[in-house]
Protein backbone atom coordinates (compact mmCIF):
# COMPACT_ATOMS: atom_id res chain seq x y z
CA UNK A 1 0.00 0.00 0.00
CA UNK A 2 1.70 3.37 -1.06
CA UNK A 3 1.29 6.57 0.57
CA UNK A 4 1.09 10.11 0.24
CA UNK A 5 3.49 10.83 3.53
CA UNK A 6 6.93 10.82 3.44
CA UNK A 7 9.00 8.37 4.82
CA UNK A 8 9.35 9.20 8.44
CA UNK A 9 13.02 8.01 8.66
CA UNK A 10 14.04 10.53 5.61
CA UNK A 11 15.61 14.20 6.34
CA UNK A 12 13.39 17.21 7.33
CA UNK A 13 13.42 19.16 3.42
CA UNK A 14 10.00 19.71 2.57
CA UNK A 15 8.53 19.73 5.82
CA UNK A 16 6.62 22.43 7.60
CA UNK A 17 7.81 23.26 11.13
CA UNK A 18 5.81 21.58 13.76
CA UNK A 19 2.83 24.09 14.79
CA UNK A 20 0.91 24.45 17.97
CA UNK A 21 -1.83 26.35 19.54
CA UNK A 22 -1.27 28.76 22.79
CA UNK A 23 -3.39 31.20 24.55
CA UNK A 24 -2.54 34.42 22.63
CA UNK A 25 0.25 36.79 24.94
CA UNK A 26 1.31 40.05 23.59
CA UNK A 27 4.95 39.44 21.65
CA UNK A 28 7.85 40.26 23.77
CA UNK A 29 9.76 42.66 21.82
CA UNK A 30 12.94 41.60 23.32
CA UNK A 31 12.90 38.19 22.06
CA UNK A 32 13.49 37.37 18.17
CA UNK A 33 10.49 35.83 18.00
CA UNK A 34 8.33 38.69 19.37
CA UNK A 35 10.42 41.18 17.71
CA UNK A 36 9.39 39.21 14.06
CA UNK A 37 5.46 38.63 15.55
CA UNK A 38 5.93 42.69 16.24
CA UNK A 39 7.14 43.89 12.82
CA UNK A 40 4.48 41.72 11.10
CA UNK A 41 1.49 42.97 13.35
CA UNK A 42 3.40 46.78 12.86
CA UNK A 43 3.71 46.66 8.95
CA UNK A 44 1.74 44.06 6.96
CA UNK A 45 -1.14 46.13 4.98
CA UNK A 46 -3.51 42.98 5.07
CA UNK A 47 -4.51 39.71 7.16
CA UNK A 48 -6.99 37.13 5.74
CA UNK A 49 -10.07 37.29 8.20
CA UNK A 50 -12.55 34.20 8.73
CA UNK A 51 -15.70 34.14 9.90
CA UNK A 52 -17.96 31.61 9.62
CA UNK A 53 -21.64 30.92 8.93
CA UNK A 54 -24.37 29.74 10.61
CA UNK A 55 -24.16 26.47 8.60
CA UNK A 56 -20.04 26.35 9.75
CA UNK A 57 -18.89 27.39 6.19
CA UNK A 58 -15.92 29.44 6.58
CA UNK A 59 -15.54 32.76 4.70
CA UNK A 60 -12.34 34.47 4.40
CA UNK A 61 -12.01 38.68 3.30
CA UNK A 62 -8.26 40.15 2.80
CA UNK A 63 -8.21 43.37 5.66
CA UNK A 64 -6.74 46.11 6.24
CA UNK A 65 -5.68 46.69 10.17
CA UNK A 66 -3.74 48.33 12.88
CA UNK A 67 -2.03 46.57 16.00
CA UNK A 68 -3.39 48.07 18.92
CA UNK A 69 -0.10 47.57 20.59
CA UNK A 70 -1.96 49.38 24.02
CA UNK A 71 -5.13 47.28 23.98
CA UNK A 72 -3.63 44.29 22.14
CA UNK A 73 -5.97 44.33 19.90
CA UNK A 74 -6.68 44.48 16.09
CA UNK A 75 -8.56 47.85 14.83
CA UNK A 76 -10.34 46.80 11.10
CA UNK A 77 -12.33 49.44 8.91
CA UNK A 78 -15.41 47.59 7.27
CA UNK A 79 -18.24 48.80 4.49
CA UNK A 80 -21.44 49.25 6.35
CA UNK A 81 -24.02 46.15 6.37
CA UNK A 82 -25.70 47.24 3.52
CA UNK A 83 -22.73 47.82 1.65
CA UNK A 84 -21.21 44.25 2.60
CA UNK A 85 -21.82 40.75 1.89
CA UNK A 86 -23.15 38.70 5.19
CA UNK A 87 -20.36 38.61 7.16
CA UNK A 88 -21.73 41.14 9.85
CA UNK A 89 -24.24 38.55 10.28
CA UNK A 90 -21.66 36.00 10.67
CA UNK A 91 -20.11 37.90 13.58
CA UNK A 92 -23.45 38.93 14.84
CA UNK A 93 -24.33 34.69 14.95
CA UNK A 94 -20.78 33.94 15.79
CA UNK A 95 -18.12 36.93 17.25
CA UNK A 96 -15.38 34.27 16.94
CA UNK A 97 -13.04 34.56 14.11
CA UNK A 98 -10.00 33.38 12.63
CA UNK A 99 -6.90 36.30 11.25
CA UNK A 100 -4.16 34.62 9.18
CA UNK A 101 -0.60 36.06 8.12
CA UNK A 102 0.19 34.82 4.94
CA UNK A 103 3.54 32.80 4.67
CA UNK A 104 6.12 31.81 3.25
CA UNK A 105 6.81 28.13 1.57
CA UNK A 106 8.97 26.98 4.51
CA UNK A 107 5.97 28.01 7.16
CA UNK A 108 8.30 28.93 9.38
CA UNK A 109 7.31 32.42 9.67
CA UNK A 110 3.59 31.81 9.99
CA UNK A 111 1.18 32.44 12.76
CA UNK A 112 -2.67 32.33 13.59
CA UNK A 113 -4.67 33.96 15.34
CA UNK A 114 -8.19 33.48 16.75
CA UNK A 115 -10.53 36.00 18.47
CA UNK A 116 -13.30 37.77 19.25
CA UNK A 117 -14.63 40.42 17.19
CA UNK A 118 -17.37 42.95 17.78
CA UNK A 119 -18.35 46.95 16.56
CA UNK A 120 -16.38 49.35 18.31
CA UNK A 121 -18.41 52.33 18.66
CA UNK A 122 -15.49 54.30 20.46
CA UNK A 123 -12.92 54.76 17.59
CA UNK A 124 -13.17 57.25 15.06
CA UNK A 125 -13.14 57.23 11.16
CA UNK A 126 -10.29 55.63 9.79
CA UNK A 127 -9.25 59.41 8.31
CA UNK A 128 -8.75 60.41 12.18
CA UNK A 129 -6.56 57.63 13.15
CA UNK A 130 -3.03 59.05 12.41
CA UNK A 131 -1.32 55.12 12.13
CA UNK A 132 -4.50 54.28 9.94
CA UNK A 133 -3.63 57.22 7.96
CA UNK A 134 0.00 56.70 7.75
CA UNK A 135 -0.35 53.03 6.62
CA UNK A 136 -2.62 53.04 4.38
CA UNK A 137 -2.96 56.04 2.24
CA UNK A 138 -0.97 55.30 -0.30
CA UNK A 139 -2.43 51.66 -0.99
CA UNK A 140 -5.71 54.07 -1.42
CA UNK A 141 -4.13 56.89 -3.51
CA UNK A 142 -3.23 54.02 -5.82
CA UNK A 143 -7.02 52.84 -5.90
CA UNK A 144 -7.54 56.42 -7.04
CA UNK A 145 -9.10 57.05 -3.49
CA UNK A 146 -8.47 60.04 -0.88
CA UNK A 147 -8.21 58.71 2.51
CA UNK A 148 -11.39 60.69 3.28
CA UNK A 149 -13.31 58.60 0.44
CA UNK A 150 -11.67 55.05 1.85
CA UNK A 151 -13.18 56.88 4.96
CA UNK A 152 -16.73 56.71 3.72
CA UNK A 153 -16.58 53.74 1.81
CA UNK A 154 -15.21 51.82 5.01
CA UNK A 155 -17.10 53.66 7.94
CA UNK A 156 -17.81 50.41 10.52
CA UNK A 157 -14.76 49.97 13.35
CA UNK A 158 -14.24 46.45 14.61
CA UNK A 159 -11.55 45.44 17.01
CA UNK A 160 -10.78 42.03 17.46
CA UNK A 161 -9.10 40.66 20.68
CA UNK A 162 -6.75 37.74 20.33
CA UNK A 163 -7.53 34.79 22.20
CA UNK A 164 -5.30 31.69 20.93
CA UNK A 165 -1.93 32.16 18.90
CA UNK A 166 -0.83 28.90 16.21
CA UNK A 167 2.61 29.47 15.25
CA UNK A 168 5.79 27.50 14.45
CA UNK A 169 7.25 26.25 17.52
Amino acid sequence: MSSHYSDPSTPDRGRLPPHREVPFLPPDPLTPAGEKILRRLREELFLWLITVDATGMPHTLPVGFLWDEAQSTFLIYSASEQDRDQRWQYLRQNPKVGLHFNLDLSGADSFILTGEAKVSLDDPSSDHVPAWVAKYQAFFSQMGLTIQQAAAVLPVAFRIRPLTMMASS
